[in-house]
Protein backbone atom coordinates (compact mmCIF):
# COMPACT_ATOMS: atom_id res chain seq x y z
CA UNK A 1 0.00 0.00 0.00
CA UNK A 2 2.65 2.31 0.57
CA UNK A 3 4.61 2.05 -2.98
CA UNK A 4 1.89 3.52 -4.84
CA UNK A 5 1.58 7.04 -2.72
CA UNK A 6 5.43 7.18 -2.68
CA UNK A 7 5.26 7.23 -6.51
CA UNK A 8 2.32 10.19 -6.31
CA UNK A 9 4.53 11.42 -3.98
CA UNK A 10 7.24 11.60 -5.45
CA UNK A 11 6.02 12.01 -9.35
CA UNK A 12 4.17 14.80 -8.00
CA UNK A 13 7.13 16.84 -6.57
CA UNK A 14 8.85 16.71 -9.69
CA UNK A 15 6.03 17.75 -11.40
CA UNK A 16 5.79 21.06 -9.56
CA UNK A 17 9.81 21.71 -9.89
CA UNK A 18 9.13 21.10 -13.33
CA UNK A 19 6.10 23.46 -13.89
CA UNK A 20 7.90 25.88 -11.48
CA UNK A 21 10.95 25.89 -13.76
CA UNK A 22 9.78 26.30 -17.17
CA UNK A 23 10.69 29.01 -19.05
CA UNK A 24 8.33 31.97 -19.17
CA UNK A 25 8.86 32.66 -22.49
CA UNK A 26 8.07 28.98 -23.92
CA UNK A 27 4.78 28.86 -25.08
CA UNK A 28 3.36 26.51 -22.30
CA UNK A 29 0.99 24.45 -25.07
CA UNK A 30 4.31 23.90 -27.23
CA UNK A 31 5.98 22.93 -24.06
CA UNK A 32 3.15 20.55 -23.18
CA UNK A 33 2.43 19.05 -26.67
CA UNK A 34 5.84 18.01 -26.46
CA UNK A 35 5.64 16.71 -23.02
CA UNK A 36 2.72 14.82 -24.32
CA UNK A 37 4.24 13.24 -27.14
CA UNK A 38 7.00 12.42 -25.37
CA UNK A 39 4.20 10.37 -22.48
CA UNK A 40 2.57 8.67 -25.33
CA UNK A 41 4.93 7.04 -26.80
CA UNK A 42 6.38 6.24 -23.49
CA UNK A 43 2.79 4.82 -22.97
CA UNK A 44 2.53 2.87 -25.50
CA UNK A 45 5.48 0.87 -25.52
CA UNK A 46 5.01 0.03 -21.89
CA UNK A 47 0.67 -0.70 -22.85
CA UNK A 48 2.02 -2.72 -25.84
CA UNK A 49 4.83 -4.99 -23.86
CA UNK A 50 2.13 -5.23 -20.92
CA UNK A 51 -0.92 -6.33 -23.15
CA UNK A 52 1.19 -8.03 -25.63
CA UNK A 53 0.95 -7.16 -29.36
CA UNK A 54 -2.09 -9.26 -30.36
CA UNK A 55 -4.16 -7.92 -27.37
CA UNK A 56 -3.51 -4.42 -28.30
CA UNK A 57 -7.26 -4.21 -29.97
CA UNK A 58 -8.99 -6.18 -27.57
CA UNK A 59 -7.72 -3.75 -25.07
CA UNK A 60 -8.33 -0.92 -26.45
CA UNK A 61 -11.70 -1.66 -27.40
CA UNK A 62 -12.69 -1.29 -23.57
CA UNK A 63 -11.63 2.44 -23.17
CA UNK A 64 -14.61 4.41 -22.77
CA UNK A 65 -15.46 8.23 -22.22
CA UNK A 66 -13.39 8.32 -19.46
CA UNK A 67 -9.96 8.26 -21.41
CA UNK A 68 -11.63 11.59 -23.28
CA UNK A 69 -12.46 13.72 -20.45
CA UNK A 70 -9.24 12.76 -18.78
CA UNK A 71 -7.45 14.11 -21.25
CA UNK A 72 -9.10 17.50 -21.61
CA UNK A 73 -8.46 17.45 -17.58
CA UNK A 74 -4.82 16.75 -18.04
CA UNK A 75 -4.44 19.54 -20.24
CA UNK A 76 -6.61 22.18 -17.74
CA UNK A 77 -4.69 21.09 -15.23
CA UNK A 78 -0.69 21.64 -17.11
CA UNK A 79 -2.30 24.81 -18.09
CA UNK A 80 -3.45 25.79 -15.19
CA UNK A 81 -0.01 25.21 -13.41
CA UNK A 82 1.74 26.97 -15.38
CA UNK A 83 -0.24 30.13 -15.08
CA UNK A 84 -0.12 29.79 -11.35
CA UNK A 85 3.44 29.86 -11.32
CA UNK A 86 3.66 32.58 -14.13
CA UNK A 87 1.53 34.79 -11.67
CA UNK A 88 3.61 34.40 -8.73
CA UNK A 89 2.50 31.90 -7.51
CA UNK A 90 5.39 30.01 -4.62
CA UNK A 91 5.92 26.47 -5.40
CA UNK A 92 5.56 25.88 -1.34
CA UNK A 93 2.17 27.19 -1.44
CA UNK A 94 0.41 26.88 -4.42
CA UNK A 95 0.41 22.77 -4.34
CA UNK A 96 -0.45 23.08 -1.11
CA UNK A 97 -3.37 25.44 -1.72
CA UNK A 98 -4.66 23.33 -4.87
CA UNK A 99 -4.41 20.14 -3.32
CA UNK A 100 -6.41 21.44 0.07
CA UNK A 101 -8.94 22.78 -2.18
CA UNK A 102 -9.32 19.60 -4.23
CA UNK A 103 -9.84 17.23 -0.76
CA UNK A 104 -12.39 19.76 0.03
CA UNK A 105 -14.09 19.30 -3.37
CA UNK A 106 -13.84 15.68 -3.21
CA UNK A 107 -15.04 15.28 0.23
CA UNK A 108 -18.40 16.64 -1.01
CA UNK A 109 -17.89 14.39 -4.26
CA UNK A 110 -17.33 11.51 -2.22
CA UNK A 111 -20.17 11.85 -0.42
CA UNK A 112 -22.47 12.99 -3.41
CA UNK A 113 -21.94 10.98 -6.24
CA UNK A 114 -20.20 7.40 -4.55
CA UNK A 115 -22.63 7.85 -1.05
CA UNK A 116 -19.32 7.78 0.94
CA UNK A 117 -19.32 8.36 3.99
CA UNK A 118 -18.62 11.41 5.88
CA UNK A 119 -17.45 11.77 9.58
CA UNK A 120 -16.89 14.81 11.77
CA UNK A 121 -13.12 14.37 12.10
CA UNK A 122 -13.40 15.09 8.35
CA UNK A 123 -15.54 17.88 8.42
CA UNK A 124 -13.29 19.08 10.98
CA UNK A 125 -10.88 18.13 9.39
CA UNK A 126 -12.18 20.43 6.34
CA UNK A 127 -12.76 23.42 8.80
CA UNK A 128 -9.48 23.26 9.97
CA UNK A 129 -7.78 23.24 6.38
CA UNK A 130 -10.28 26.30 5.28
CA UNK A 131 -8.53 28.07 8.57
CA UNK A 132 -5.25 26.46 7.49
CA UNK A 133 -5.70 28.50 3.45
CA UNK A 134 -6.67 31.90 5.51
CA UNK A 135 -2.96 31.62 7.28
CA UNK A 136 -1.05 30.43 4.18
CA UNK A 137 -2.43 33.17 1.81
CA UNK A 138 -2.39 36.23 4.69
Amino acid sequence: MLWPILIVIASNSLYNICMKSMPNDVNPFGALMVTYLIAAILTALIFVIMVKPENVVLELSKVNWTSIILALVVVGLEVGYVFVYRAGWQVNTASVVANIGLACVLLVVGYVLYKENVSLQQIIGIVVCLFGLILINI
